[in-house]
């Protein structure tokens, strides 16, 4: 499949089924995230796979929506900002690090058939103890990973008339 093409297939799934995912394919999509860029290549992210049911229905309680926790494996993307590259203007770049990483795990599970939903309005306060995050380590977003229940949301995108500029705005 070509990109662009894979690009138009990734879309936000809100349903599971329960089938589990193997660990190879698990392996495959980290090893997507492993090789996005990051700023200054300084790597300051972590990803926490978690596929203990316990946990799962832990983490409902941080985003509470029923599909959540129903996919057999989330992902919580963390970064480690003070790791991360700062642009001289102090902008510090762990978020698009650990955005870029997501991006990639996103696409790779598409590309492999599984479905994924970035999360990020999720309580960071909760989900630290869940996790045992510790001190310095910010979670990014998290995402289900399992086999699609449904197609997900259509896609509803701008014009490139709307959002491209030449030379100047």
């Amino acid at each position: 499949m070509t990109f662009l093409k894979l690009a138009e297939k990734r879309v936000s799934v809100r349903s599971y089924l329960p089938d589990a995912v193997d660990e190879a394919t698990v392996a495959e999509v980290l090893e997507a995230g492993r090789l996005a860029p990051s700023s200054a290549n300084r790597q300051p992210w972590h990803i926490i796979v978690i596929r203990d049911a316990a946990i799962r229905r832990k983490l409902s309680t941080v985003y509470p929506r029923d599909w959540f926790s129903r996919a057999p494996v989330v992902l919580a993307v963390c970064v480690e900002p003070a790791k991360a590259w700062v642009r001289g203007d102090g902008k510090n770049y762990g978020d698009v690090d650990g955005a870029i990483l997501m991006d990639h795990i996103t696409l790779c599970a598409t590309d492999l058939g599984l479905g994924t939903c970035w999360i990020a309005a999720f309580d960071v306060a909760k989900i630290k103890p869940i996790l045992h995050l510790p001190d310095g380590i910010e979670p990014i977003a998290l995402t289900p990973l399992g086999k699609p229940n449904d197609v997900g949301r259509p896609k509803s995108r701008k014009t490139l008339a709307e959002i491209v500029h030449y030379e100047h705005w």
